[in-house]
């Protein structure tokens, strides 16, 4: 297979026409910006009634204002939808994807684990973003009705509970059918975000002199240590950037860039500007009233309750974005060796992107009720949000650094005032945020520290595996020289699956030992997942003869592929006759550990690691081999 390859089942941006991109770009409103779509619910209002309050006067509305925009223009505008979205790996995006992109310029450098490691480890804190973001989102919503009516109050708690079990309960069933609302129902909650913000900017047009960045660096003047702090509130407003970077490969970044320039930035920044006017226009009582939901007061008090069910729709939407990235993600890292296999379910038979994965469905439906009865509400919820999205945005702008001195060759007097402006916008946010472990922030490191122990132990436990199989393994061609004569054949094809692409696996050895038979036909078979999303049909499939019925054959896959083996196999004329899986036991090796002498990591982790091997997919149903022609043999291997 060659790396060069430019394969992708979507198509290129280039080959789109203008319809089709516009198509596309509406399509994306309805599933990649629902997270930072609903971030007006709560960001403004939690900057000043937050941990730390701010005064409702000119400096601080203005300030804050001015924040949120030029933090949307940097971060979002400018360092993933500029910069970023040109690094694709094969069309794919997100941090899995650029760290697989990276690894293929610097595998061999002496910071290329480290590269690695921080990829894990974003991945680590996005489980923590996803399990807080429909928490947070939904009770926000909810949180509505008590400006439609105080005494609604203790209802948010069971109704936001109710909503969220529905949001898992459905995702079995997959939402190929009412995804198709997703765009015309969060087109118009942009449409009516921007409303209810031009509104009020008619009303107070002086709110956009915020526009000018004088007034953000006047506020860190005035009042530097608040000034600082405010800054983990802010950044609430551009949570859900790595869902724009994320979902590149499933819509380009043509139509991505064109829905963010072309109609979401923009309603977005006319809400928060909206919201500053409103508070600029009321008085100290009326200001103070309505900061407490700024965004339901920008309603006329006859449209709050259809604006509730409006943005109740929205932050449901939003959360099954998040719980579909959940999924996409343990899917690429599964395929690329950091989590064991896991029985995932396909909801769609035209939709390969769809999936359902059962374990981390419900593992985030405990935690996500976990959050809601712990926290009460959203503005707790919001001190524990930030952490994991300024954790995951700083890690970002470290592989953009690599990015772009290792793998684009910026000169270095461009890439150093880039990345030096990055990681001091980035690295304030994250020290902000870092306030706040105390009141909440614990709860995203906490899941980040433990997703990163599984991850690493995971991948730390094959390799070491495949090392000490590798020490005892026999060379596949002397196997087929002396084991072609001398041991009975019998009629049939027996497939042994192996992990490595050299040696004889495990389960043929034990099967000459035990049943002291070969079958006419021996296909010794492994499957290679690429740093590539996808792979070029035409470069699956690698055989190689060893005469008398002997073959190796390796099938390649890309990381976003689903590793199918029997429909890999029909398409085969290499290895003799088609083959008929009738004829076909398919042998798999199953290993049981032994702690070493000398252990390769250390005892507990080789404990959890033998875990997590009992407890993994078995290889027939994430192969899709048919069960009742699987035969599995037993070894011991020390580690």
């Amino acid at each position: 297979m060659s790396d060069n390859t430019e394969y992708s089942p979507h198509g290129l941006d280039a080959e789109r026409s203008p319809s089709a991109k516009v198509k596309l770009a509406a399509a994306a409103v309805g599933i990649v910006f629902g997270d930072i779509g609903t971030s007006p619910l709560y960001a403004f209002r939690e900057t000043f009634v937050g941990p730390h309050p701010l005064a409702l006067d000119d400096l601080h509305v203005l300030g804050v204002v001015s924040l949120i925009f030029w933090s949307m223009t940097l971060v979002v505008s400018i360092q993933y939808v500029a910069i970023l979205m040109r690094a694709d790996n094969k069309g794919q995006g997100g941090t899995l994807a650029l760290v697989a992109m990276i690894s293929r310029y610097i595998r061999k450098s002496s910071y290329g684990w480290l590269t690695v490691m921080l990829g894990v480890f974003a991945t680590a804190l996005f489980y923590g973003d996803s399990m807080i973001t429909p928490a947070v989102s939904v009770l926000s919503a909810v949180e509505g009705l008590t400006v439609v009516e105080s005494r609604l109050s203790p209802l948010v708690i069971p109704i936001a509970l109710i909503l969220l079990v529905l949001l898992f309960v459905l995702q079995k069933r997959g939402t190929a059918r009412i995804s198709t609302l997703f765009a015309p129902i969060m087109i118009i909650y942009f449409v009516t975000l921007a409303v209810l913000g031009i509104i009020h900017i008619f009303q107070m047009p002086t709110v956009l002199i915020a526009l000018n960045p004088w007034y953000a660096i006047q506020f860190f003047m005035t009042d530097k240590v608040l000034g600082f702090l405010a800054l983990g509130s802010v950044v609430l407003a551009v949570t859900g950037s790595e869902a724009l970077y994320a979902d590149m490969g499933h819509f380009g970044r043509g139509p991505l860039r064109l829905s963010w320039f072309g109609f979401v930035m923009p309603c977005l920044l006319l809400n928060y500007f909206g919201q500053g006017a409103m508070i600029l226009s009321l008085g100290d009582a009326g200001a103070a009233e309505a900061i407490e939901n700024p965004f339901f007061f920008l309603a006329p008090e006859a449209m709050r309750l259809p604006l509730v069910l409006l943005a109740t729709a929205a932050t449901f939407i939003a959360s099954q974005a998040v719980i579909t990235g959940a999924y996409s993600i343990t899917h690429q890292a599964i395929q690329l060796g950091f989590i064991p296999r896991l029985s995932i379910l396909h909801t769609s038979e035209t939709e390969q992107g769809q999936i359902y994965i059962p374990l981390i469905n419900w593992a985030l439906m405990i935690a996500v009720i976990i959050l809601v009865l712990f926290f009460r509400n959203s503005s707790n919820l919001a001190s524990a949000y930030g952490i994991a999205v300024t954790g995951a945005m700083l890690i970002d702008t470290c592989l953009m650094a690599v990015l772009l001195m290792a793998v684009w060759k910026w000169r270095w007097w461009y890439a150093v005032p880039v990345m030096l402006v990055f990681f001091i916008v980035d690295g304030a946010y994250f020290a902000a945020n870092f306030t706040k472990v105390p009141d909440g922030g614990w709860f995203p490191l906490l899941v980040g520290a433990v997703a990163f122990t599984l991850l690493t132990t995971w991948a730390k436990g094959r390799k070491l595996m495949r090392e000490r199989m590798a020490e005892v393994g026999l060379p596949l061609d002397i196997f087929a020289k002396s084991g072609r004569n001398s041991t009975a054949r019998v009629p049939g094809t027996a497939i042994f699956m192996n992990s490595g692409s050299s040696g004889t696996p495990s389960a043929l050895l034990h099967n000459i030992k035990h049943n002291k038979v070969l079958h006419e036909r021996v296909v010794v078979l492994t499957v290679s997942i690429g740093d590539i999303p996808y792979v070029d049909p035409n470069n699956r499939v690698e055989v190689k003869d060893y005469g008398d019925g002997f073959y190796r054959v390796i099938l390649r896959y890309g990381f976003m592929e689903e590793t199918d083996i029997p429909a890999a196999l029909a398409h085969i004329d290499m290895c003799g006759e088609p083959f008929d899986m009738m004829n076909t036991s398919f042998f798999l090796s199953r290993q049981t550990l032994l702690a070493a002498e000398k252990p390769g990591m250390m005892i507990w982790r080789e404990k959890l690691f033998a875990w997590m091997m009992r407890n993994s997919a078995t290889p027939m149903d994430f192969f899709r081999l048919p069960t009742n022609r699987v035969v599995e043999l037993g070894s011991q291997i020390a580690i």
